[in-house]
């Protein structure tokens, strides 16, 4: 029996080695670990979960065909296959992401390791402040359960603007800010993702980036100045068109004068 356990510890320790087979998946998804390999009838089957002391399933085919269960962390979500030896986990979490290996009663192995990632919200865009010219907008995410591989982004078509990482922040909720001009036409949007979904929020300029009250008042002093400005451009150019041609006509009569 300890010399079964020191070469399951041995191949243990050659995970690094082997690999695994990654798999990504959604939380609430199903899965099937697979054996992959021919069960005899008096074969013992355990399935782990991260190390070879968390055992969640188990049959020993020469003793009892009924399977044992983990009553901890996949209480109620485990089905073990007794003519295969596979192992189904229904209801996916995203603490359930980690490495799985079965161990057979002739030492054969399967690693597999799963990342399960949660569900994103849909982003939300709302207006930040304005100006007489231009729109500041804030694409907002808020309590992201997961926050594994998450980004957050702006684009203008199909060309990325700008994005942030929120596994890099480690923080559930972000807002990214875009600056657009009033008549903008083209198209923006925001998206949420991690690598297996995207959550995206088109962006109507027209709804969201008319001007507020202040920014009216505000572009109209300003234009109410831009006209007082050239009023006296007006004025002192006329004023000086007439100096000019008072200037001219004493010349010419300057010259007149001289010449009888």
């Amino acid at each position: 029996m300890l010399h079964k356990l020191l070469i399951c510890l041995f191949m243990w320790s050659l995970i690094g080695v082997l690999g695994y087979e990654v798999k990504s998946v959604m939380e609430g998804d199903s899965v099937t670990l697979y054996t992959k390999t021919s069960i005899h009838s008096d074969y013992m089957i355990q399935w782990f979960f991260e190390s070879l002391f968390t055992r969640i399933a188990t049959i020993d085919k020469a003793v009892n065909k009924i399977p044992t269960y983990d009553d901890g962390r996949f209480k109620g979500r485990l089905q073990l296959n007794v003519q295969t030896g596979d192992l189904t986990i229904t209801n996916m979490r995203t603490e359930d992401s980690g490495e799985y290996s079965v161990i057979i009663s002739d030492m054969v192995m399967t690693l597999y390791r799963f990342n399960v990632y949660a569900h994103l919200p849909v982003p939300v865009i709302t207006r930040d402040s304005c100006s007489c010219s231009k729109c500041v907008l804030l694409c907002s995410v808020i309590n992201v359960t997961d926050v594994t591989d998450v980004s957050l982004s702006w684009y203008k078509r199909n060309s990325l603007l700008s994005n942030i990482s929120l596994s890099d922040l480690n923080i559930s909720s972000i807002s990214l800010h875009l600056e657009v001009e009033y008549q903008d036409t083209n198209t923006y949007s925001c998206a949420v993702n991690n690598p297996l979904i995207n959550q995206t929020q088109h962006l109507n300029i027209t709804h969201l980036c008319q001007p507020c009250s202040d920014c009216v008042s505000c572009c109209d002093t300003t234009k109410a100045v831009i006209r007082l400005v050239a009023s006296a451009l007006v004025g002192v150019a006329t004023v000086a068109v007439l100096i000019y041609d008072i200037r001219s006509r004493r010349a010419e009569q300057k010259r007149n004068t001289n010449f009888i």
